[in-house]
C-alpha cells in the first residue's frame, strides 16, 4: 500500500512538472485515478493520501466497492471511464457523478431520461474515436462537435468537454491536438486526455484532466 502512495505522489510531481513545461495560461489539471480491478481496500490508501477523483470502467464492478466507500469519504467524485450500455444508464446516472463516455444518440437520451427520472445530473463528456479505429467505442471526430450540441440543447444534458483515447503504437501528441481544436469548435473547456504512458504529453497539448490507474496502482490481474 506505501507503493501505491509514492506512485501516487510521483504521479502528482510529474502532472505538476507538466503543467509548469506548457504554455502559460493552462487550466488546472485533475488527476483521475482509475481504480478498475482493484478493492475497497486497495483504494483507501490512495484516498487517504488526498487523491479524490477516480475512474471506473464497469458499472457494476463500481457498485460492489464504491457506495460503501462514497459514504465514508463524501467528497469523492467517482467518473465512469468505460463504455455504458443502455440498460445500465439507470444504475451509472445513481452512482456516478460524471460519465466520459457518450458517444450515440441513444445514450445521450437514456442519460437525460433517467437524470429527469431520478433528480440527479452527471456531468458528461462526449468521446470521441480520435483515430477512427473500428475496434475502439467514440464518435467520429467530424461529428463530434454536432453530437456535443445535440447532447446539451436536444437532450439537456450538462456536457462538460470532450474525451479521446488515441492509437496506440502511434506518437499521441497530433490526436491531443486534434481533440484540443474540437473541443473549442464545440466551445467547451475540459479534455480528458491522456493515460498512464502518455499523460505528460497531454498535458502539454492541453489536457484539463487523466486518467492514470497503472502509475498509481500498478499492473493490474484481470480475471
Amino acid at each position: 500500500m506505501d507503493e501505491m502512495v509514492e506512485r501516487l505522489t510521483s504521479v502528482l510531481r510529474k502532472i505538476a512538472a507538466a503543467e509548469e513545461a506548457r504554455e502559460a495560461g493552462g487550466d488546472p489539471v485533475t488527476l483521475v485515478a482509475v481504480s478498475k480491478t482493484f478493492p475497497g481496500d486497495a483504494i483507501r490508501p490512495v484516498i487517504e493520501a488526498g487523491a479524490r477523483v477516480f475512474g471506473e470502467n464497469k458499472v457494476q464492478e463500481a457498485q460492489q466497492k464504491w457506495p460503501e466507500l462514497k459514504e465514508a469519504y463524501p467528497d469523492i467524485e467517482l467518473r465512469l471511464l468505460g463504455p455504458l450500455q443502455s440498460n445500465k444508464a439507470r444504475d451509472a446516472v445513481a452512482l456516478f457523478d460524471v460519465i466520459e463516455t457518450v458517444d450515440r444518440e441513444k445514450i445521450a437520451a437514456e442519460i437525460a431520461r433517467e437524470s429527469h427520472r431520478q433528480g440527479r445530473r452527471p456531468r458528461v463528456y462526449v468521446q470521441v474515436n480520435i483515430g477512427r479505429e473500428p475496434q475502439k467505442a467514440g464518435i467520429d471526430p467530424d461529428e463530434a462537435v454536432a453530437f456535443a450540441r445535440r447532447c446539451r440543447e436536444v437532450h439537456a444534458l450538462e456536457v462538460e468537454g470532450l474525451m479521446c483515447i488515441p492509437p496506440s503504437g502511434e506518437p499521441p501528441a497530433p490526436f491531443f491536438e486534434r481533440l484540443a481544436e474540437l473541443t473549442d469548435q464545440a466551445g467547451l473547456s475540459r479534455r480528458s486526455m491522456g493515460m498512464s504512458g502518455d499523460y505528460e504529453t497531454a498535458i502539454l497539448h492541453g489536457a484539463t484532466s487523466v486518467r492514470v490507474g497503472s502509475a498509481i496502482f500498478g499492473a493490474r490481474t484481470y480475471a
